[in-house]
């Protein structure tokens, strides 16, 4: 039972109002879409049985974000109908509003006449500011939980982070506090006091913003469950051939599990526990928790002190000075946007993995780095090259708007979390990749091929 095992409160803080009053509580989810193994959902539960009232989840749908498009919505909607299924069965509503969050959720809040609003955490500015402003209009105490993370954000540094390096100590002290198995979901103590909300999910999408010429995808599959059935397949067949493949795109070596983790299908807390579960050697496990725990804890540091973490001044001072002074170095290639979104480059390699991103919603890790470093070399400027990253990554993978991306990016063009190098034309001391260091480490011939077979004829 939830109220036998309380949610480590160093989860949670509270913005705004500290006056409780008797009305329901609401857990507004946003970043973390599941029913199971979610701190913030439970927490809203512990506070519902101590106050005795209803409990809601709601869900706010806003008409356009950060460029999303059909395919990344598509594959919320979808999520969310799953989870909205999983919270009816234990008689939780969770009811869909339109719009603005900082009008739509004031004013739902006020029509319930709620005590308390609880939601869950997230680095990015946009979502930080709805947080803000909403707080500023209500008089109900709003807790923020950090139901993403393993160790919460802000409980493993309070400033933003060099290097892996730097905060790899500080994550490893605090992993055997925060690393747990999570209590099980149960029924609150007083029903919602109207019939569970119907909703039409297959014209959920409709009216929206969105660019609807990047599709949806068909091979993967939305939801926890499709997310639990990924992650079991990886423990079984991935995970022991992972730490010696995972830099090679021909092999497929990695998890899969990206696009269930940024929609919040799946907690990281909980890959994380069943991989330690089934490695209990941690013979195969070692560099896969590295990338899911340190690297992704480091990437929402980043965002989370960063604010400009999208743009080049939020680049380290050595990494803006080295660009600023080679920023007119002549390029050998320039590429407009919509050559670069068509894949029409001299470079056989990267625009097999534009080709990827297009119509396989996804790009192997190793070639996200190459991708954005080719995407410096040949821009006019770095901030340029950046937006245009950026703008791809965000449109077409199903992971993009992530700090996991913001990071990457930022790593690849601008030196973020990592050091200077040897200097050389365009890149300055920037680490560089080409097409031959690529050739060295894999097979570069059947990565392609691989895409080519996925994909068929289809030009992008």
């Amino acid at each position: 039972m939830i109220d036998k095992v309380p949610v480590d409160k160093s989860r949670v803080r509270l913005i705004g109002a500290v006056e409780e009053s008797p009305g329901p509580v609401i857990y507004w989810t946003s970043r973390d879409q599941r029913a199971h193994d979610n701190w913030a959902l439970l927490f809203a539960l512990e506070k519902a049985r101590i106050l005795k009232v209803p409990l809601a989840v709601v869900f706010c749908l806003v008409p356009e974000f950060l460029g999303a498009t059909l395919r990344q919505y598509a594959f919320m909607v979808k999520g969310l109908q799953e989870a909205s299924s999983a919270l009816n069965k234990i008689n939780i509503p969770l009811i869909l509003l339109r719009g603005k969050p900082e009008m739509e959720i004031v004013r739902f809040l006020k029509d319930n006449k709620a005590g308390m609003l609880v939601t869950d955490f997230s680095p990015l500015k946009i979502k930080r500011a709805w947080r803000d402003s909403i707080a500023k209009k209500i008089r109900i105490p709003l807790y923020e939980v950090d139901a993403h993370n393993i160790i919460p954000a802000w409980v493993v540094s309070n400033k933003q982070e060099y290097a892996a390096y730097t905060i790899r100590p500080k994550i490893k002290r605090l992993l055997g506090q925060y690393l747990t198995e999570f209590p099980k979901l149960s029924r609150p103590p007083v029903s919602w006091n109207s019939p569970m909300p119907s909703i039409n999910w297959e014209a959920v999408l409709d009216g929206l913003k969105i660019d609807r010429s990047v599709s949806e995808l068909t091979q993967i599959s939305a939801g926890e469950k499709a997310a639990r059935k990924r992650l079991r397949d990886f423990l079984n067949t991935g995970l022991p051939k992972y730490d010696q493949f995972r830099n090679d795109p021909a092999q497929r070596a990695q998890s899969g599990l990206s696009p269930y983790l940024h929609f919040g299908q799946i907690s990281a807390q909980r890959v994380a526990w069943e991989v330690m579960k089934s490695d209990r050697e941690q013979a195969f496990s070692e560099s896969f928790l590295e990338e899911l725990i340190v690297r992704r804890e480091l990437a929402e540091n980043y965002c989370l002190y960063n604010s400009d973490y999208d743009r080049v001044d939020g680049f380290p001072a050595w990494a803006q000075e080295t660009l600023r002074v080679h920023s007119r170095d002549k390029r050998e290639y320039i590429y407009s946007r919509n050559e670069l979104e068509t894949g029409r480059t001299h470079d056989q390699l990267w625009n097999a993995a534009q080709k990827e991103m297009v119509y396989l919603g996804k790009m192997h890790g190793y070639m996200r780095m190459y991708w954005a470093k080719k995407i410096l070399e040949w821009s006019p400027n770095p901030s340029e090259a950046l937006e245009a990253a950026v703008y791809l990554n965000d449109k077409y993978e199903l992971d993009g708007r992530d700090p996991n991306g913001y990071a990457g990016i930022a790593w690849s063009i601008g030196g973020v979390h990592d050091r200077a190098w040897s200097r050389r034309k365009v890149f300055g001391k920037i680490r560089y990749m080409n097409y031959d260091g690529c050739r060295r480490k894999f097979d570069i011939t059947a990565y392609i091929d691989s895409i080519n077979r996925e994909v068929g004829d289809n030009i992008i």
